[in-house]
């Protein structure tokens, strides 16, 4: 299919754009501490976050067709686990778990997109898993479910950083779920610390999806409508949304019909509302549609924060030159000064010196040479000192931060500007420097826009377009080119 093979074609020139040329510089400036495109190789993620009674298991469980995950009214799991597709499981009747693997696994296997998870210690490894399971459902997509949101745990009761965890898998998601259920509808504690700091820095509000699950617990509709204006309060207060984000309304049919035969209750008003779990269950099959957006906003972003960081080196390094320039030129007219100096009183304090003139010069040379070595290996190193911990102090000075735009990026990458002139006291090449910023500014600038043209290019094409057997060899044309930055480096 032309179609498929544009997709793939114009993935593999994103991964191996990323890995030939964001990579390395990234590596090279303690910007990443990982390949750029390690998070980004695999199939596309969801990510289902949610109250630790908000049935994200059972959500998952009836998506793929089989009890995958267990399910219950108390916390039943605490782990995050993947769940991916089973290649060697023949039979899609059964719905089944093939193969599972612990997280020391996940975190050292390069297949997967985990490596950079290793920084969260051994206790969070003992809690990350792998199953592949036989779903046709996961043919194009793997799921992460993650432990249930409390109210009252800690840092120190889970023994990791469950934000800092959740940030991290948020950042690779190409789609974010995060349920709630009528009893919780005013979110737990780590579900607000989620939804107001960890997600919006970590993802795109597109990415994220709401979902109140188990509506068919509220006893009425109109009990429903109290939950759910809850629900739309809370999160107007968390995100700071005027417009509140559409919530998808769902519940277990099957369920549902459990609980009515055995009480005999039969919630009238379920009838009037759409059950929206297959509209929420085709927006996670389009997850893989979305992995081309979130890889073009992937080099677009991290071009231009790149772009931003070395920008900010450039200045550091232009300023550290004409400090040092400014301090070598002080300390030549001091020595000069000096060896005046000793010429004129040279005679008057040592008349023997003075007595033969080509003494006498070189004498005060010398005194001249000495106070130079002592300014350029002693006082100069002092000052600049000095100078490198006011531009610390003072590290905003560095870039221009006239627009919204830039202070968002500056706030992304600021830390670790710092942390990168802290620990190699800007011990870099200015030359280089300066061409591998060209570099991000054409990848951002003008590689963004051919990735943008060619995304157009595939939403004209028909699922069912039929062309070569092996797709355009090029769908960016920008990227053809062995020189395809020839751009002027920046003064």
């Amino acid at each position: 299919m032309y179609r498929e093979n544009y997709i793939n074609s114009l993935r593999n020139e994103l991964l191996e754009m990323v890995a030939d040329q964001i990579t390395p510089v990234a590596l090279k400036y303690g910007y990443s501490e990982v390949p750029m495109e390690t998070n980004i190789k695999w199939r596309p993620l969801v990510l289902v976050l949610g109250n630790y009674s908000s049935g994200k298991s059972t959500l998952i469980n009836e998506f793929l067709g089989g009890n995958v995950q267990s399910t219950g009214q108390a916390p039943t799991d605490d782990s995050f686990t993947i769940i991916t597709f089973d290649d060697n499981e023949t039979n899609p009747d059964t719905i089944r778990i093939g193969e599972e693997r612990d997280g020391k696994f996940l975190l050292n296997d390069a297949e997967y997109p985990f490596e950079s998870l290793k920084k969260h210690g051994q206790r969070f490894a003992s809690h990350f898993k792998l199953k592949k399971v036989n779903s046709p459902f996961l043919k194009n997509l793997a799921i992460i479910d993650t432990p249930g949101m409390l109210d009252s745990i800690t840092e120190r009761d889970r023994g990791y950083n469950y934000q800092e965890v959740i940030g991290d898998f948020a950042q690779i998601a190409d789609l974010v779920l995060v349920l709630f259920d009528p009893h919780k509808a005013g979110t737990v504690r780590e579900a607000h610390t989620s939804l107001r700091d960890t997600l919006p820095s970590r993802t795109f509000e597109d990415r994220v999806l709401f979902v109140l699950n188990r509506i068919d617990e509220c006893a009425s509709m109109m009990d429903l409508l109290r939950v759910y204006g809850t629900l739309c309060w809370n999160l107007s207060q968390i995100t700071g949304r005027k417009d509140i984000p559409m919530i998808h309304l769902t519940y277990s049919s099957h369920a549902a019909g459990k609980v009515s035969n055995e009480e005999g209750v039969f919630h009238n008003y379920l009838q009037h509302l759409d059950n929206q779990r297959e509209e929420l269950k085709k927006a996670i099959l389009q997850a893989p549609c979305h992995r081309l957006d979130n890889l073009a906003s992937f080099v677009e972003t991290h071009g231009e924060r790149l772009s931003h960081f070395l920008e900010a080196l450039i200045s550091y390094r232009k300023k550290a030159r004409t400090f040092r320039l400014k301090s070598f030129f002080s300390g030549f007219m001091v020595s000069l000064m000096a060896g005046g100096a000793g010429f004129l009183f040279i005679p008057s304090g040592l008349p023997f010196l003075a007595a033969d003139p080509v003494v006498h010069i070189s004498a005060a040379g010398t005194i001249a040479l000495a106070v130079m070595f002592l300014w350029l290996f002693g006082i100069r190193k002092y000052l600049f000192k000095r100078f490198h911990r006011k531009c610390l102090k003072k590290i905003d000075d560095l870039t221009p931060l006239n627009n919204q735009t830039r202070r968002d990026v500056w706030d992304s990458i600021r830390d670790l500007v710092y942390v990168n002139l802290k620990s190699t006291n800007a011990r870099f090449s200015l030359g280089d420097v300066k061409t591998e910023y060209t570099r991000m500014r054409e990848i951002h600038d003008r590689g963004s826009k051919e990735i943008r043209e060619a995304l157009k290019e595939l939403a004209t094409l028909s699922p069912d377009e039929i062309g070569s057997a092996t797709g355009p060899s090029s769908p960016m044309g920008f990227f053809d080119a062995e020189n395809v930055y020839d751009g002027e480096e920046p003064v």
